[in-house]
């Protein structure tokens, strides 16, 4: 066996699939055998693996034993004179494994390699080639002197930033998202470090080919793509700690004590210093918009309140400090509280959502004033005054965000462009149409509109022609038509001003991409999993803690029409701390590739006959439920369900 592919997945089925595809094409020539560990994934990734690719030697733990244990369970069955440990979110070239293996053949000095990774834009990783992360290497990473210097030999050690990335070259540290080794080579170095459990670990075992008499290269002449953050935020704190604690147990490893004990000391800065900003930003980006809002609101409805009372009653003392100082600001707040639980504050932002939360402020403001003694009712025509500046103000300042083009807060249209045949293109636009996402127009280009390899950069001037004509903002290359190679040199090359690109996989229900190195890959799916959305998961349990109060409040009257009165309190209290929901999944224990949500005590199903109440019916019924969630359809059951809230919660499907 020449080569041993190892890929370690943990919940991201989707892009498993597409990176499957990639290497079932990459090694149609190759004597190769294809492990992938799965560490107890929920998405239905296990069933799509034995549907669709029947050949891979399938290793599946019943818990998450971390990326190093995994790749090590494959590694010792392995076979191949090369091992590739390989991530899921990665996408490799048809000649990737031949020019590599073409590689190592003729340097047997080579303990093993990488190649230039690319991210979901087409822009190049830096993290392709990396130096040995000494005290001094890190102090400049962490403290930005190796970005400010970049070409620097002293400071841009830590990504090798002074090297051309078109250039194969000796490097120290290679990343495990492609990481070829030669299997000699691996078993004098030993196995990954299991020690690391995420991040760390190829730099351990890069360094340790090294100290085995070998020598770790950068290869230029492939590329692969690499969708960065799939199993953690790049920005998360949860990621800064796992990554820099990594780092620690390295220097601890291998570093003298002294370097050891100095290397700690800047990671334990770096964590703080890099959390603190972690924190700040997600603050920040929470917060930033309420508080505006707020303040806008509360000062131009103080001087509206001045000016009103001078008009009205000859007097700007007329309103009392109190009604000025706390009862404007409590107003205030509540409608800002309303525009929250309405979504007015999700990204992207949609401008009704914030129309209806100020509505539901003026309603709420409305009911509590007519239940204040007369004393505290000041105005109420101030309020409906008022009213009328929060919806003017809040819209300017939104209209003003979009006119600066301010992330989240644009019309979010989408003009894509199928690049394929006729007939995947039209499979493509069919699963567009069937997501629920909205586009404004959908074009197609052939993929014979490439012109040959010039150099002058024109190969691809037919479709950039239609990206410019149509302002298209979304590419969708259709993989079954189209190279893997081509693609990513369509990537490279197309100017890439406000455009994302995205890859949709022969005969498969997810089309792939990437908007930037520091986010997640996108997908657009069939079974849109609108119940997991951030609006739908808040709306879910504001319900339900609006249902438990209300059972709670009328058990003196609903205990007596329960099938299970014992159940009812017990049920009344798990919903109400967010341990069970009202309405979850039908309880058939069904495989289902179906978003993660809490047990239900009713589900679906309880609106149906129990002559309906089969396998399919329920399959159907769970799949309709998750793409088509709103609150209304939990209210429905849990009213054609009401003698059933003392039920044991139904198992998730």
């Amino acid at each position: 066996m020449k080569l041993s592919v190892v890929i370690v997945n943990y919940n991201v089925q989707h892009f498993l699939e597409q990176c499957l595809y990639s290497v079932r094409k990459a090694t149609k020539s190759i004597a190769c055998e294809i492990w992938v560990v799965d560490n107890n994934s929920v998405d239905g990734s296990l069933e799509m693996l034995k549907e669709k690719f029947p050949e891979v030697k399938l290793i599946e733990n019943k818990k998450n034993v971390g990326f190093s244990a995994a790749n090590n369970q494959a590694i010792k069955q392995a076979t191949g004179e090369y091992i590739l440990l390989l991530n899921p979110d990665t996408v490799v070239e048809e000649e990737t494994f031949t020019k590599t293996i073409a590689f190592m053949d003729s340097h047997p000095d080579a303990g093993a390699l990488g190649v230039k990774m690319i991210d979901g834009t087409g822009h190049f990783l830096p993290e392709s080639k990396r130096a040995l992360p000494t005290p001094e290497v890190a102090f400049y990473k962490i403290f930005g002197l190796a970005y400010l210097f970049p070409k620097s030999k002293r400071f841009g050690k830590y990504h090798l930033t002074y090297l051309s990335q078109d250039e194969t070259n000796e490097v120290d540290v290679l990343s495990g998202a492609f990481m070829l080794m030669r299997k000699a080579a691996l078993d004098k170095a030993g196995l990954l470090d299991e020690t690391f459990f995420m991040y760390g670990e190829d730099i351990d075992m890069s360094y340790r080919i090294v100290k085995a008499g070998y020598k770790n290269y950068y290869y230029a002449e492939t590329r692969i793509i690499h969708y960065k953050g799939e199993s953690t935020r790049k920005g998360s704190v949860n990621y800064v700690i796992m990554f820099y604690n990594a780092m620690r147990i390295f220097a601890v490893k291998h570093f003298s004590k002294q370097n050891a004990k100095l290397f700690s000391s800047l990671i334990n800065a770096a964590i703080f210093f890099r959390a603190s900003i972690s924190l700040t930003r997600r603050f920040v980006n929470k917060v930033a918009l309420p508080i505006a809002d707020f303040i806008i609101i509360y000062l131009g409805y103080y001087l509206i309140s001045l000016f009103y009372a001078e008009y009205k009653f000859s007097s700007t003392d007329y309103y009392s400090r109190n009604f000025l100082l706390f009862i404007l600001p409590i107003y205030s707040i509540t409608w800002i509280l309303c525009i929250l639980f309405s979504g007015g504050y999700d990204r992207p932002m949609r401008h009704w959502k914030t129309i209806r939360g100020i509505l539901w402020g003026t309603g709420l403001i409305l009911i509590l004033y007519a239940l204040l003694p007369e004393t505290y009712r000041f105005s109420r025509a101030l309020i409906f005054i008022g009213s009328a500046w929060v919806l003017l103000a809040l819209s300017g300042i939104r209209q003003l965000l979009r006119v600066f083009k301010v992330p989240g807060f644009g019309k979010n249209t989408r003009r894509p462009l199928i690049i394929g045949t006729e007939e995947e293109s039209k499979r493509v636009h069919d699963l567009l149409m069937q997501t629920g996402v909205k586009f404004e127009e959908i074009r197609y280009a052939n993929p014979e509109q490439v012109q040959p390899a010039n150099g002058n950069g024109t190969r691809f001037n037919k479709w950039s022609e239609l990206i410019t004509i149509y302002n298209i903002n979304e590419v969708i290359f259709c993989a079954k038509d189209l190279s893997t190679q081509l693609i990513m040199d369509a990537m490279s090359s197309i100017p890439k001003t406000e455009l994302e690109f995205k890859i949709a996989p022969p005969e498969s229900w997810a089309i792939i991409g990437s908007n930037s190195i520091h986010t997640t890959g996108e997908l657009y799916v069939i079974d849109v999993h609108a119940i997991n959305t951030t609006p739908n998961i808040r709306d879910k349990r504001i319900l339900d803690i609006i249902l438990s109060l209300l059972f709670l409040l009328f058990s003196p009257i609903l205990i007596w029409i329960q099938r299970s009165p014992a159940g009812y309190f017990r049920n009344v209290i798990a919903v109400g701390l967010g341990l069970k929901s009202w309405v979850g999944y039908a309880p058939e224990n069904i495989s289902q590739r179906l978003p993660k949500i809490k047990n239900g005590i009713l589900s679906p199903l309880d609106s149906f006959d129990t002559a309906n109440k089969t396998i399919e019916a329920a399959q159907k019924i769970n799949s309709m439920y998750a793409r088509d969630y709103h609150v209304f359809t939990d209210i429905k059951i849990t009213w054609k369900g009401l003698r059933n809230l003392g039920n044991l919660p139904a198992k998730k499907a």
